[in-house]
């Protein structure tokens, strides 16, 4: 089972960077999807998840209207589009699975059945 997120790199405000999470070892078409960031001596922060059909999104209110989730099954990859970024977004950026049952919005490493090792986002003039 591996999650591998790409994407992250440095932007000025008001930019846009897409992040991609590609899975593999597991039937990515079944598992909800979540992104979790945590920036410089903070704590985790839930972002976005999606359901597994792709048809169900959710998002925190700190990026709701800027960041958009989707999923390419066929390609077993899951995005994050994020607009209009802002210095606050600046984090590691993670995807995680969700186990079954669990509560979407979550940053309990117990909730999740994998998690990929992260991109750095960092949004700075």
């Amino acid at each position: 089972v591996q999650l591998v997120e790409s994407g992250g790199g440095m932007v000025q405000p008001g930019g846009s960077l897409r992040l991609s999470c590609a899975a593999s070892g597991f039937t990515f078409s079944k598992w909800h999807m979540t992104w979790v960031r945590q920036a410089p001596g903070k704590g985790p922060e839930w972002v976005s998840g999606i359901n597994p059909g792709g048809g169900s999104t959710y998002y925190a209110d700190s990026v709701k209207g800027r960041f958009t989730i989707s999923r390419d099954n066929a390609k077993n990859t899951l995005y994050l589009q994020m607009n209009g970024l802002k210095c606050e977004d600046t984090a590691l950026y993670y995807c995680a699975s969700l186990l079954p049952g669990v509560d979407i919005i979550t940053t309990d490493l117990e909730d999740f059945g994998s998690w990929g090792q992260g991109t750095q986002v960092t949004v700075s003039s």
